[in-house]
């Protein structure tokens, strides 16, 4: 008899207006800095105009993945769109890596060939960078930790906010050095900065994106925890993955020899597994260990 209660743990947060304000100054930001970085000759402001520019996307993405985990579950999708917040963090990330190779190859080629380089210029507007990107972190602040899409948002404008603050550490420089392979120098320092802080969100939802455990889960603890439930004898066919960047589902069978002890029982289980692990989906399904009508699915390794 299989019985399935589902709360949900951490229903999906509007972030619209975050979204909305971050792709509308992250694309007037790339604008300016586009046109100062040609003006300047600075491949830095360039390869931090092309790394706004993928977070704009970035934005989009998550925004719009956002807005379709608030969707009703239909016929076809009966969890939802739920997991579009995972394939919006994977791509994302993928998005960076794509950049930060473009960027390491061109400053390659500019620490070979050096050309003077504005640096008053770099200056000025990699201070506005380190304004608007700080600004379009700050509305992703709240959240992060709970929602993995929102936290790559929230990556995107702080990983920003520090390469604009090189860029200006590298105009400073040039400026009372004259050392022109800072430029292209800051460049490559900002493509470590990008792999560094997308390496998790890379690995985070790749993770999910294979219906793995999510990390803030431990699967033993709640293996520990079903088998020490009154009257259960064994647990097996436990399944535990994130049908979402927010909320987790659980399938697990329990062998109750004295047969099933109500809807009571279940109910609570899935509460305590609610309140205790953040499982918003649990599914539990009740067997007395019949020895002559055995689970196919007990053994661990079968799925």
């Amino acid at each position: 008899m299989e019985h399935g209660n589902h709360v949900h743990a951490h229903e999906p947060k509007g972030h619209d207006l975050a979204f909305a304000v971050g792709i509308v100054l992250n694309l007037a930001f790339v604008a300016i800095e586009s046109v100062y970085g040609m003006l300047a000759h600075s491949m830095a402001l360039l390869a931090d105009a092309g790394h706004n520019l993928s977070d704009v996307l970035a934005l989009a993405l998550a925004w719009g993945a956002s807005a379709l985990a608030r969707r009703s579950p239909s016929p076809r999708f009966t969890y939802g769109l739920g997991s579009s917040t995972i394939l919006a963090a994977l791509i994302n990330a993928m998005l960076l890596m794509l950049v930060v190779g473009g960027i390491a190859v061109e400053a390659a080629q500019r620490l070979l060939n050096p050309v003077p380089v504005a640096t008053m210029t770099v200056i000025w507007v990699a201070l506005c960078g380190i304004a608007v990107n700080t600004a379009t972190a700050l509305f992703f602040l709240r959240g992060r930790e709970h929602d993995l899409n929102v936290q790559g948002a929230f990556l995107h404008m702080a990983a920003d906010a520090a390469v604009s603050l090189g860029v200006v550490l590298a105009g400073v420089g040039m400026f009372y050095t004259g050392w022109t392979w800072l430029d292209p120098a800051m460049s490559l320092v900002i493509a470590a900065v990008i792999v560094g802080t997308t390496w998790g969100l890379l690995r985070d939802s790749v993770n999910l994106s294979l219906h793995a455990v999510p990390p803030r889960i431990d699967t033993g603890e709640i293996r520990g925890y079903l088998s020490r439930l009154d009257g259960v004898a064994a647990i097996h066919d436990l399944h535990i993955w994130g049908m979402s960047t927010t909320e987790t589902a659980l399938t697990v069978h329990l062998v109750m020899p004295d047969g099933h002890p109500g809807d009571p029982f279940i109910a609570a289980a899935a509460g305590e597994l609610h309140e205790r692990f953040a499982i918003g989906h649990a599914t539990i399904q009740v067997e007395t260990g019949d020895a002559l009508h055995p689970c196919a699915l007990a053994p661990d390794h079968v799925v």
